[in-house]
């Protein structure tokens, strides 16, 4: 095969047709073979009875997980009562028979063919994953998945209904809903993509200024203003004492642009999704500074959802689409799984990065662009439940930093935007009674405790906010 240089895409020679009769180079050619016997071992797990029993096990475990986010305090609640009693109490405030009917269960479809948006980002590993591993096909779906640009044109595909439903930034259904930065349509998280996930890079030149304080003047790109990327980088620099509003610049750079942008020194650091963090590194051109995870150990990052029209025309291909979903999400969250994914979704059609790079990622086993390797089996990870404790936070920033103008209803918004479940439906659909319950938690970022029961004075707290 030959490959001529192409100037307006450096990174990907010109090509001649493989032997094997499709435009691309050696590289892909046993990059996309490696992928596909990735994707014939996966299915042969995903259809094995001991993966079976574990996607029933893997809802309740993360709503255990979520509840006693702490292993002595899970480990004594548990021998204290007994699964039996635990999983009994933890079902009568929240749908765990819904979630697991909802996995189940299946209706007449009333749309097969679906188009579903993403961004060749890590974060969305379940929603790609599900493609190559026929998920999608199992549930009777002919699911075209498409790369996008940029989240705007991700958000203006779904509000055209170009897009069936999408990859999102979790903060997205929320901005949506609200109208915020576009016209209101009601939006709505079916499932988080993936927790975790995310690092602060900087570029190579700073590795001897490690101190936030010292940080005043600089240029930082985030992928998006309604992102949790947004709402960490400048909660980290407020409670630095710097003001993300007049002491930096902040950018907003789709993430396939932020290595470059890096290297350029267009920007000084990034607050964005991988693999672009360990991109950077890779190219030599940016070090870790700090991963998202300690900062909130467990936050959401990207969703999987749709509109609230689309679910309301459509229920049982959304819940089709939540199942195909689910399932890919438990097979992620399995450790033993993730370098086999990795080959599985860096494939050009994909992600379109060295293997070797989504590896690292979703391993935790990576080089931190210092000189050292690091060990952080949870840097990333796959937790599908939308707390609506989660939107509320999210909805205190966006109020902080006067992207929300005025008072919130933080419970009002986050129920309506993030769905548990469509639980109360699929309940009635098994004839089982549902009883609604507090889908809320407490959680700790940066060593502070948030509350979504006293948001409202939370937001008012912070000694940096928007002027």
């Amino acid at each position: 095969m030959s490959e001529f240089f192409d100037p307006y895409n450096a990174d990907r020679p010109l090509m001649m047709k493989c032997s094997c009769g499709r435009d691309h180079t050696v590289a892909d050619h046993h990059a996309e073979v490696a992928a596909d016997s990735a994707a014939t071992e996966l299915r042969r797990r995903s259809e094995s009875a001991e993966f079976e029993a574990y996607s029933n096990q893997f809802i309740e475990a993360t709503l255990v997980k979520a509840l006693f986010p702490h292993d002595e305090q899970r480990r004594l609640f548990l021998r204290a009562v007994g699964k039996g009693t635990a999983m009994a109490a933890i079902a009568s405030v929240l749908p765990v028979a819904s979630l697991q009917a909802m996995a189940q269960d299946k209706g007449a479809l009333e749309k097969t063919s679906l188009k579903i948006g993403f961004i060749p980002i890590t974060c969305a590993t379940p929603l790609i994953m599900a493609h190559p591993l026929g998920f999608y096909e199992k549930q009777g779906l002919k699911v075209e998945v498409t790369k996008t640009a940029g989240w705007a044109l991700i958000r203006d595909k779904v509000i055209n209904k170009e897009y069936d439903a999408s990859h999102f930034l979790s903060p997205m259904p929320l901005a949506m809903s609200m109208g915020l930065g576009s016209s209101a349509i009601p939006t709505n998280v079916a499932t988080i993509q993936n927790i975790n996930g995310q690092a602060i890079t900087m570029s190579i030149r700073h590795k001897d200024n490690r101190d936030p304080k010292n940080w005043k003047g600089m240029k930082f790109g985030i992928p998006f203003d309604y992102s949790m990327h947004n709402f960490l980088l400048r909660y980290f620099l407020a409670e630095h004492g710097i003001n993300p509003d007049t002491d930096v610049q902040l950018r907003v750079i789709a993430p396939p642009e932020m290595v470059a942008n890096l290297r350029a020194g267009n920007i000084d650091g990034f607050l964005g999704p991988d693999p672009f963090n360990q991109r950077a590194v890779y190219e030599e051109v940016g070090y870790l500074h700090t991963l998202t995870k300690d900062l909130w150990h467990g936050h959401p990052c990207c969703a999987f959802g749709t509109t609230t029209e689309f679910i309301q025309k459509n229920p049982n291909t959304f819940a089709a689409l939540y199942r195909a979903v689910l399932t890919a999400a438990a097979m992620a969250r399995q450790p033993k799984n993730r370098e086999l994914i990795a080959k599985v979704i860096a494939p050009a059609q994909y992600l379109n990065q060295p293997e070797i790079v989504v590896r690292q990622v979703l391993t935790g086993t990576y080089a931190d662009g210092l000189g050292k390797i690091q060990k952080v089996p949870d840097r990333a990870d796959f937790d599908p439940m939308p707390w609506q404790s989660m939107a509320v936070w999210m909805l205190t920033q966006m109020q902080r930093w006067g992207y929300v103008k005025g008072d919130v209803d933080y419970k009002a918004i986050a129920e309506k935007v993030f769905l548990i479940t469509d639980a109360r439906k699929h309940m009635k659909d098994l004839g089982h009674e549902f009883k609604a319950g507090p889908t809320y938690t407490k959680h700790q970022i940066m060593g502070k405790e948030f509350d979504p029961a006293k948001a409202s004075a939370y937001a008012k707290s912070f000694a940096i906010s928007k002027a």
